[in-house]
């Protein structure tokens, strides 16, 4: 099987939990099916999907239960990246013999100041344990959440050892000087890079980017996927700009995850979406009504959820 690259538009997708906080499979089959319909690619077991609550046989078992619902795994970049070096690779291992397109790698990130080197090492034992021709791996570089991030240095450094299993990065440092930078340095090679909110959208197609990989997309994702094929457009601005307000509506008052949830509740008519595993906490029904309010206000939709 070969692996075709993976560009466009992908949703760190939204794990369900049910009122035990297990994750629940068939909403979680449910949603991909919708994305996809949308114009999303899978990004599951990212941030916003709540991966580091996910044991990993709990991520095994969601991997599974999208194969066997027949979603095409090469609209699949699930996340691989643990602490444990172990778990990466059996993770890692899955993700590709089940035909994934590509896996998103988080660095371990419990351990701060960490050299390029010890994560040179990281990254380089995981490919040849792996040890599969099929591996793409993009570099996910979270400074504001992991801590630990990925330098020019280190991403040079793996293509030059790994041209062909480096396949790009998702960039969530929220910089784009930094996005800018990579994309500079590599987008010409063929690492692809991608930003990781629909806010840089523009400005990464513009500079040679794949597209992005975007919390809003679990809620929003015709319309980022809109841009990402209009981006040359003359109202590319305009679609820019709307994508920017429905984002800071889920995300500058709210946690995230939680507003995420609470919009797919909203639309889907059904509650137990709101359910975060702890940690986290459910948006308060105020909060919920407030959020539901300026969704109103702007007259935002999910078209085809219920």
């Amino acid at each position: 099987m070969t692996t075709t690259p993976i560009k466009g538009v992908l949703a760190p997708v939204v794990t369900p939990f049910d009122a035990h906080y297990k994750p629940d499979t068939q909403r979680f089959i449910a949603h991909c099916k919708w994305l996809i319909s949308q114009g999303s690619g899978l990004a599951a077991f990212g941030t916003n999907s709540e991966a580091n609550s996910l044991s990993v046989n709990e991520r095994l078992e969601l991997l599974e239960a999208l194969l066997a619902a027949d979603i095409d795994p090469q609209r699949m970049m699930p996340g691989t990246g643990c602490c444990a070096l172990t778990d990466t690779v059996r993770l890692t291992q899955h993700a590709v013999h089940a035909g994934c397109a590509g896996v998103l790698m988080l660095p371990p990130f419990y351990y701060k100041g960490v050299s390029d080197e010890g994560l040179y090492r990281n990254f380089s034992e995981i490919i040849q344990r792996v040890g599969d021709s099929r591996l793409r791996i993009y570099l996910y570089h979270i400074p504001p959440v992991a801590v630990v991030g990925i330098t020019p240095q280190l991403v040079e450094r793996l293509l030059k050892a790994y041209p062909g299993t480096i396949a790009g990065m998702k960039d969530s440092s929220g910089d784009w000087n930094n996005t800018k930078t990579m994309l500079d340095l590599f987008a010409s090679s063929g690492f692809d890079v991608f930003a990781g909110s629909e806010s840089l959208l523009l400005a990464n197609m513009q500079n040679g980017g794949a597209g992005c990989i975007s919390a809003t997309a679990n809620v929003n994702p015709a319309a980022i996927a809109k841009l990402f094929r209009e981006w040359q457009h003359t109202d590319a601005p305009a679609q820019q700009k709307a994508l920017d307000i429905a984002r800071d509506t889920f995300g500058k008052k709210y946690l995230m995850i939680s507003a995420l949830k609470a919009g797919i509740a909203h639309f889907s008519k059904d509650p137990t979406w709101t359910t975060v595993r702890p940690p986290l906490v459910e948006l308060s029904a105020e909060q919920q009504a407030s959020l539901i309010s300026e969704l109103k206000a702007i007259n935002f939709q999910m078209p085809g959820l219920a």
